[in-house]
């Protein structure tokens, strides 16, 4: 899998440990049980959702116990369950419903709908597996497409002012981004690379924030849904782990 950036150039070095551990993460794939009813599966794998970079630091720590301490905590509140299945956090009948659905505090797990249990991932602090962006910028967003379908894709960004250690609220999120039907690299399922991809113009920020991106599948009331911690200091996709 290539981590990709503006222009579609390779990411900076610092992605090493993402990197070295995606192809493990791709072969793991294919033992993973696939939670019934779902038929779709996916979260954003750049910039890196929490539970997709907690799956790949609980990889390469080897013991089932992510090394940063954020995800430590959240296997520690509800096991290793959720990482295993990182591309699930779904609800098969989100219909593309948001606010006075989800409830606030719990949009990173979508409202604990689906078949596992991503509470933990909800939690409201600054030590999560984060991205280095650079406001203003313009980037690749990349998105797992394990198993394809046609739909929208909207991105929302937090605004300027939040406060990282409140609980994530709707009025906190301003829509920045929305697509339907992004191509795709590689097949659904394959090895090779397998994510939508698109370009966002990214709006001014600074400091942390958090990256929620909402899937809605158009045939099927089937959503998924994404949280990616970023902090705008002038990064180019490097990872604090």
């Amino acid at each position: 899998m290539a981590i990709r950036t503006e222009g579609r150039k390779k990411s900076p070095a610092r992605l090493t440990k993402s990197l070295s551990v995606a192809g493990t993460a791709l072969l793991a794939f294919v033992g993973v049980s696939m939670p019934a009813p779902a038929s779709a599966h996916g979260v954003a794998m750049y910039p890196g959702s929490r539970t997709y970079l907690c799956y790949l630091d609980m990889l390469e720590s080897g013991n089932q116990t992510p090394s940063n301490p954020a995800c430590a905590d959240a296997v520690a509140e509800t096991g290793t369950t959720p990482l295993y299945n990182w591309f699930a956090v779904l609800d098969s009948n989100g219909g593309g419903r948001t606010e006075g659905y989800i409830p606030d505090g719990e949009i990173c797990s979508g409202g604990h709908n689906g078949p596992y249990d991503f509470s933990s991932y909800n939690a409201a602090r600054t030590d999560w597996p984060t991205t280095h962006l650079t406001s203003g910028a313009n980037i690749e967003i990349q998105y797992s497409n394990w198993a394809a379908h046609p739909g929208d894709f909207d991105v929302y960004l937090t605004k300027e002012g939040w406060n990282p250690n409140q609980p994530l609220s709707w009025s906190d999120l301003e829509l920045v981004d929305s697509v339907t039907d992004p191509p795709q690299s590689g097949s659904a399922g394959s090895n090779g690379g397998y994510y939508y991809y698109w370009d966002v113009q990214l709006p001014e920020r600074s400091g942390q924030h958090i990256m929620f991106i909402h899937w809605i599948r158009s045939d099927s009331q089937e959503n998924f849904y994404s949280c990616s911690d970023v902090v705008f200091d002038g990064g180019n996709g490097e990872i604090s782990w």
